[in-house]
This record gives C-alpha cells, sequence and structure tokens, in this order.
C-alpha cells in the first residue's frame, strides 16, 4: 500500500475569464468554473491601460501566478472594436505564453446565462449604432441552447420576432425599453438594470464548460465577433 505521507500535493490550477467587450469591463479567477475572485468595474481610462493591472490585482488577492493558470476565457463579442481587440489579445497572449487552451464566449451568451435559471426565453440585447441592435436568443429547455445566433436588427424588427413572453437583458438602450414595454406589452420582461450588469463569472461557467467537453479554440483563428468591419481610416489624398 503507497505511504500517503511521502505523495507530493498537486498544484491548485486555476482558469481565467476576460471580458472587455464594452465600458464595462470585468475579469475573474475560477477553479473548475466556480469563482474565486472577480473584479467589475465601469472603465475610466482604457482597457489597455486597465486590464493588465486588474488581472494582477485578482491573482495577486489569491495568492497565486500566472503559471498555475490551466485556461483562459475570453468574451469574443459583439461589443466595441477597441474593447474586443484588447481582451482578445491578451487572452490569445496568455494561452500562446503559458501553452494553456483559450476559449471564447458570445459577450451576449454571458448576458443571457445570467437568467438561464428562469427557463424564459432570453434575448440579449446591445446598441449596434446605426440604429440597430445586436440580439441573440437563448433558452434553458433540455439544456442550454441558443435559440438564434448573434445578428443586427432594428428595433421594430426586433419586436416583429418575439411571439411569447420574453425577457431582455444586456446593455439595453432606454429608449429600446419603452418601445419593447409599449409595443409588446406583457411579452416583454425587461431584467433590472443591476442584474444586467455583465460578469466574467458568468463567461467562466460557460467556459468552464466547453473546456471540459474539450471545445477550445485555435487561439491562431480565435478572432472578436465584430457585426459590422471594423472602420477604416482611408489616407488623405494630396
Amino acid at each position: 500500500m503507497a505511504d500517503g505521507r511521502n505523495s507530493v500535493p498537486q498544484e491548485q490550477k486555476y482558469e481565467l475569464a476576460i471580458d472587455t467587450s464594452t465600458d464595462t469591463s470585468s475579469i475573474a479567477v475560477t477553479c473548475e468554473g466556480e469563482v474565486v475572485a472577480e473584479l467589475t468595474w465601469r472603465l475610466k481610462e482604457s482597457h489597455t491601460a486597465e486590464l493588465v493591472p486588474g488581472i494582477d490585482y485578482l491573482l495577486r488577492k489569491i495568492k497565486t501566478t500566472p503559471q498555475q493558470l490551466r485556461a483562459v476565457f475570453v468574451a469574443k463579442g459583439p461589443g466595441s472594436f477597441n474593447g474586443l481587440r484588447v481582451g482578445m489579445s491578451a487572452a490569445k497572449g496568455l494561452a500562446f505564453a503559458l501553452k494553456i487552451p483559450v476559449v471564447g464566449v458570445s459577450t451576449l451568451e454571458v448576458e443571457a446565462y445570467a437568467f438561464a435559471h428562469t427557463g424564459l426565453p432570453i434575448c440579449a440585447i446591445h446598441s449596434a449604432g446605426r440604429g440597430e441592435l445586436a440580439a441573440a436568443f437563448y433558452q434553458q429547455s433540455d439544456g442550454w441552447r441558443c435559440l438564434k445566433e448573434e445578428h443586427l436588427v432594428t428595433p421594430d424588427a426586433l419586436c416583429e420576432q418575439i411571439e411569447t413572453r420574453t425577457l431582455f437583458c444586456g446593455e439595453v438602450p432606454a429608449m429600446t425599453i419603452e418601445l419593447l414595454v409599449a409595443r409588446l406589452g406583457e411579452r416583454a420582461l425587461i431584467a433590472e438594470a443591476v442584474s444586467r450588469l455583465r460578469r466574467a463569472g458568468y463567461l467562466a461557467v460557460l467556459g468552464w464548460r466547453r473546456l471540459r467537453d474539450g471545445r477550445v479554440d485555435d487561439p491562431v483563428t480565435l478572432q472578436p465577433l465584430y457585426m459590422r468591419p471594423p472602420p477604416i481610416t482611408q489616407r488623405k489624398v494630396r
């Protein structure tokens, strides 16, 4: 029989979740998808200036190092061009440097998953500019599933898609909330603002499930999910 007194304890491993999709930033350190430390804040300067210090703060808070990370999860959009670029670059950089898996998860799915327990159809929304919204539908029914993937839609066209009572979440513009309530009545259930705050803990849960199932991304080909091509500034002709 082996003598357990001589066994070497295994080093604790963690996962890091990064979400810089919008002006709301969130990062979390988890162990098998369970939150150990989490930090969510409204952007004051830029993602570039605040993300790395935030990650360092969380790792030091639980007395661990990047070398003890086993995976990195990243919100891949939709969201702001610069925000997504910063978060994706950081996640891919860690994956390459530490030789660990990276998993990308839709930002809208992260927001919707906070309300999975309701069992209702959930529509996560972001403003996409030009009078349009980025939207996606999810529901916890015989497992968590996507009913309709990310797409661009006008507020009026979105209302036409709603046939049953639906919970709306995400960074929903105030004017859109007013329209949904006016047009849909009891079919529109609007999550309270405080519960719509996007948290990296939910990103970690979804990321851990994908990691556990072997559904990881190639850090070379993983890209942000832009609903429109990034703006390109043309050189001025002199």
